[in-house]
């Protein structure tokens, strides 16, 4: 596997072109792949999934806050709301992980799909409003914003990493596995 130099991570433009956002986002995923495969030797690469403290509820919490805060923070320019804006993140940076044992599967589903709900409606309304070169309010140390196709392609980046996880943990639950739910 080729290793990638430190700084030379493949980073989608936080404003570029529709062919730049989803080629860098697609390079991204090839650069993270890659990395999770080097170093190994073949027992390394045939290695089985073993313990995981992950759970399809932490991800659903972790899913909800990431929509939440994606479009509070970077779209909107404004603070994260409930429950996210009482925990101490930096004490306890995997909360909503762990968190999710003490909520009903109800209460995080029922997270989820408000803060979906949510992101859909900022995403319409500035879709309304303009196009994806849109940018949103949050402005990083360089001065840079991040556009709303960029803001959507690391959901979608989060959203992929994030399924794999769904899919090992689900198989592990009741044998469910593929790509669709059946019709």
């Amino acid at each position: 596997m080729t290793e990638i130099a430190a700084g030379t991570w493949p980073e989608p433009p936080l404003a570029g072109t529709e062919a730049e956002a989803v080629l860098g986002a697609l390079e991204r995923q090839r650069a993270t792949l890659a990395w999770k495969c080097s170093g190994l030797d073949a027992p390394g690469l045939r290695a089985t999934l073993g313990t995981s403290t992950i759970t399809l509820g932490g991800l659903l919490k972790h899913l909800a806050h990431v929509e939440d805060s994606h479009f509070a923070r970077l779209w909107l320019g404004s603070p994260v709301g409930a429950p996210w804006d009482t925990v101490d993140w930096a004490g306890t940076p995997d909360w909503d992980y762990r968190s999710a044992a003490e909520d009903t599967p109800e209460q995080l589903l029922a997270l989820w799909q408000e803060a979906v709900a949510r992101s859909r409606a900022v995403v319409d309304t500035a879709l309304g409003a303009g196009g994806l070169d849109q940018l949103g309010a949050y402005t990083t140390r360089s001065g840079e914003r991040p556009n709303l196709r960029r803001i959507l392609l690391d959901l979608v980046e989060e959203y992929a990493r994030h399924a794999g996880h769904a899919d090992l943990i689900r198989e592990s639950v009741d044998g469910l596995t593929g790509e669709d739910p059946p019709r």
